[in-house]
């Protein structure tokens, strides 16, 4: 049995939703973030970096989602989820397996770290750490979530999925940083990104995820 080593609020939530939509068995262990948002010592027992999302199977630990989403396509995939090998729709959607994590998450991240540093600091720094976040907030990272958005609006255009006509692992990917961008800088103008998210919100499989991993909520 596969076992998805769980943290609410998480990447993780990506994994089950894949499972769900190739109808794999697995059992979720739950660990819950600390009060300072951190992931539970417990899971450096699974894995020495003690994060998540972390399976376990048939004595092998992977981690990474990246990784693990491609462990379970090439274990359990068979075929679906992915457009025919070496088309241009399977090119798409390997860039986006690895974009989501790669290039996708790092601005998004640093946007939701600058708006907690006031918030943690001294009450006497906090109206002259504002001004300052605010401003490297400005002028580096909304202009780069904004080249990420029209990409992702781009993509989207022609089919209303990232890679290809119908949904893919890519949408699975993806979902954590467009759902992420959501409360963090909003979909004015992008009506094919609001589109996206309601259409896998309604998927079955999604909401039977939310149901295994529990409340699943956006800082």
């Amino acid at each position: 049995m596969l076992t998805v080593h769980h943290l609410n609020n998480s990447r993780s939530q990506r994994v089950l939703w894949l499972l769900e939509e190739l109808g794999v068995p697995y059992e979720v262990k739950r660990y819950e973030r600390t009060r300072s948002m951190q992931a539970p010592p417990e899971l450096k027992a699974v894995h020495p970096l003690g994060k998540s999302p972390v399976v376990t199977q048939d004595g092998h630990t992977i981690a990474e989602t990246g990784a693990i989403v491609e462990y379970i396509l090439s274990r359990h995939g068979e075929g679906r989820l992915m457009p025919p090998e070496g088309s241009d729709d399977y090119w798409q959607a390997r860039h986006f397996l690895h974009y989501a994590e790669g290039s996708a998450m790092p601005p998004l991240f640093l946007k939701l770290v600058l708006s907690m540093i006031p918030g943690r600091a001294p009450f006497y720094l906090r109206p002259v750490l504002s001004a300052a976040l605010a401003k490297a907030d400005a002028i580096l990272v909304r202009p780069e979530i904004a080249t990420h958005l029209k990409h992702w609006e781009d993509s989207l255009g022609a089919t209303g999925w990232f890679a290809g006509p119908q949904m893919s692992v890519a949408d699975i990917m993806m979902s954590f940083p467009v759902e992420a961008a959501t409360s963090r800088v909003g979909y004015d103008g992008h009506p094919a990104l609001r589109d996206f998210l309601q259409r896998i919100h309604a998927r079955p499989a999604y909401r039977q995820a939310l149901k295994r991993g529990g409340p699943y909520a956006y800082a």
